[in-house]
């Protein structure tokens, strides 16, 4: 076995490996490239594949990220070939990075939650193999989340009647324009500093994939989509500042939202929002009839 840094040239290969080997997950060229080299944190150093017998048999991204209490390593992709399993391959691989992880100080190790730019929340618990793996590896299991779906298929998303109402109220809802970028991004920063940079991607696209509530002329609400896993039906994040709470901002900027990736995911076939990594799933399920579709494990290792 050769464990051998991920390079460009490669990309084909492992996209080969991955979605010949995740049998609930399948990635595009450029979604995979959105993962690793479009990553805010990217090190090539953090990126291995795995040779046997002078094929492909295994894939591992790593990425860290800092906050203000700690820097925390991940686990952020990571597939085997079902004829290479068994032999090691995943264990040296993730040895590989938890080494580099440990020669840097890094105390704490994250299997896929990668915040800003990820691809699941966890681990999938049907990837049943995976979970015996990372806990062979010496990884607990200390949360976990999930992924809900709405159906674009069914329904339709028409807010101009919400939308009179709010504004006799002092609300006004837009799609936000180039010049509220200033704006839009103090008020994130001010109130949701970890979704700034998910925000400012938006600002990027065209249409501009962001709605946005004013309250007495500020901003004081936001919805996004197309912030991770561009061009798939993820929708998220948003926020509303406590002032603004209860007040029926919020359901219409998620509905927006929806009716942009119906309209937009029509030539592609899209029939499905994803709403991932859920706290409040009441929310979505009331308002958008959104229901559970996956789950995922949430495991992290002390070092």
């Amino acid at each position: 076995m050769e464990i051998q840094l991920f390079n460009e040239e490669d990309t084909e290969k492992v996209l080969d490996l991955c979605n010949n080997n995740m049998e609930f997950d399948s990635l595009s060229e450029s979604l995979l490239r959105e993962k690793v080299f479009d990553d805010p944190y990217y090190e090539k150093e953090l990126n291995f594949i795995a040779r046997e017998e002078g094929r492909l048999a295994g894939f591992l991204s790593g990425v860290t990220r800092e906050t203000e209490s700690e820097r925390t390593g991940y686990v952020k992709l990571m597939a085997v070939h079902r004829q290479f399993r068994r032999r090691g391959i995943g264990k040296n691989l993730y040895e590989k990075l938890e080494g580099i992880y440990r020669v840097r100080g890094i105390k704490r190790v994250s299997i896929y939650d990668v915040p800003y730019n990820y691809f699941m929340p966890g681990i999938d618990p049907r990837y049943t193999p995976a979970l015996a793996f990372f806990e062979t590896m010496g990884f607990r299991r200390f949360s976990d989340t999930a992924n809900l779906t709405a159906d674009l298929t069914v329904q339709e998303f028409n807010t101009e009647a919400e939308e009179t109402i709010l504004a006799g109220k002092g609300i006004d809802i837009e799609r936000a324009h180039s010049a509220d970028r200033g704006e839009v991004l103090n008020f994130i920063s001010a109130n949701f500093p970890e979704w700034s940079y998910e925000v400012e991607k938006t600002f990027n696209l065209s249409p501009i994939s962001l709605h946005i509530a004013r309250y007495r002329g500020r901003v004081q609400a936001f919805s996004a989509y197309n912030c991770n896993n561009i061009g798939t039906g993820w929708f998220g994040p948003m926020g509303t500042h406590p002032n603004l709470r209860g007040k029926g901002a919020g359901s219409v900027l998620l509905k927006r939202c929806m009716q942009d990736i119906k309209e937009q995911g029509k030539e592609k076939g899209l029939e499905r929002a994803v709403i991932p990594w859920v706290g409040p799933i009441r929310f979505y399920s009331y308002y958008v009839n959104a229901v559970v579709e996956r789950v995922f494990w949430r495991y992290e290792k002390l070092l």
